[in-house]
């Protein structure tokens, strides 16, 4: 789900390129630029079936299927390739290096073809790129790492491809608002600095994060809206500062392995409309002070281990507490069950989610004239 505002923005700017889009545009040298980049990129097409880059012939780039003008930011009476957009065209094929030419480029959106191979390293020098989309295509390798370099992103877009590996943790010191990550192979653990991000759209589904929730998360309650964490198989408690994420109206953490108590302070989520802690270990009592928030619509916290919820749980729109240890509900786990896993205790320090604090100083040495009394 792309955030609304990020969609407005979109319109917006196509709107000004279509003004732009002249049928008979004189060459100049950022156009010739960016004809010599297209028509790299057109070589090393190997599949067009609905003749997308048909008429990418010419020196006409403007007038190409997919390809958008406009004035250039630093001189307003020169017009260059602004916005790529070949969004469902089915076309198979490889990114050159040669479209980091393309360096006025604010919008890049290729999503839903059958493009394979890696990004550019020469992406790094599109310092005006402000969405980057190449989701639900091929891709493989780690993880486009050009696209630290580029200051001016705001949306990127990789999910449903083939990245493997760890993700940087550079990434989350840009000014991003919208990440979706999901449904690749990466390997990493969300790490503290998440919290220097300006996220107002997290999508890290279907990856392999291992690690914990790290408790900077809620260092972004004046963006944050949308949280998807779906079985990326994290662990260990949930922060005890979440609600402070005041802002958040989707939370998704379902299909983990995060155990221990919902913390009381969700109850300061106060524009949460879904919110789904489903196939976990968590334990306890369902706190009444979320099942009282006035937006909530869906609170889903079936197959868990909570031992109890408050009857104004009951009451929500949509909820779904079956496959728990609440005795008096429907549905739930064999009594059995339940005593074996209240049997043992959940230590959340043992998860190491939580930074340690440094060890106190050493006390100093006496003074001389007290150790003299001892030997």
């Amino acid at each position: 789900m792309k955030n609304p505002s990020l969609t407005l923005s979109l319109g917006v700017i196509f709107s000004i390129i279509f003004l732009f889009k002249p049928s008979h545009q004189v060459s100049n040298p950022r156009l010739l630029q960016a004809y010599a980049a297209l028509q790299a990129w057109k070589h090393v097409i190997t599949s067009d079936p609905n003749n997308f880059t048909a008429n990418w012939c010419g020196l006409q780039v403007c007038n190409y299927t997919g390809v958008y003008c406009a004035p250039a930011l630093d001189d307003p009476h020169t017009i260059t390739v602004a916005g790529i957009d070949l969004n469902h065209a089915n076309v198979a094929g490889s990114l050159p290096e040669e479209l980091g030419l393309l360096t006025d480029l604010a919008i890049f959106h290729i999503n839903s073809n059958r493009f394979c191979g890696t990004v550019p390293y020469s992406f790094r020098y599109l310092r005006l790129l402000h969405e980057f989309d190449i989701s639900n295509n091929q891709f493989t390798g780690q993880f486009p790492s050009s696209v630290l370099y580029i200051p001016s992103l705001k949306y990127l877009d990789v999910r449903y491809n083939n990245f493997h590996g760890e993700v940087p943790s550079a990434l989350f010191n840009l000014k991003l608002d919208a990440l979706f990550l999901n449904n690749n192979r990466f390997q990493f653990s969300l790490p503290q600095n998440i919290g220097n991000s300006s996220l107002s759209v997290i999508v890290l589904a279907n990856n392999d994060l291992k690690g914990c929730i790290p408790s900077s998360l809620a260092n972004l309650k004046d963006t944050l809206n949308e949280v998807i964490l779906i079985n990326s198989g994290l662990r260990g408690c949930l922060p005890s500062n979440l609600g402070l994420l005041d802002k958040v109206r989707v939370f998704d953490i379902s299909k983990n392995k995060l155990v221990g108590a919902l913390p009381e302070s969700m109850g300061g989520m106060k524009n949460l409309e879904q919110l789904n802690v489903a196939q976990n270990k968590l334990s306890g009592e369902v706190p009444a002070s979320i099942c009282s928030l006035t937006k909530l619509e869906n609170f889903t916290y079936s197959y868990n281990y909570f031992c109890g919820e408050p009857p104004i749980c009951i009451k929500l729109p949509e909820q779904d507490d079956r496959k728990n240890c609440i005795a008096y509900r429907p549905l739930q786990r064999s009594p059995q069950e339940c005593a074996t896993f209240y049997a043992h205790l959940v230590n959340c320090d043992a998860f190491g989610c939580t930074p340690r604090s440094p060890p106190p100083p050493s006390p100093p040495p006496p003074p001389p004239h007290v150790a003299s009394h001892y030997p």
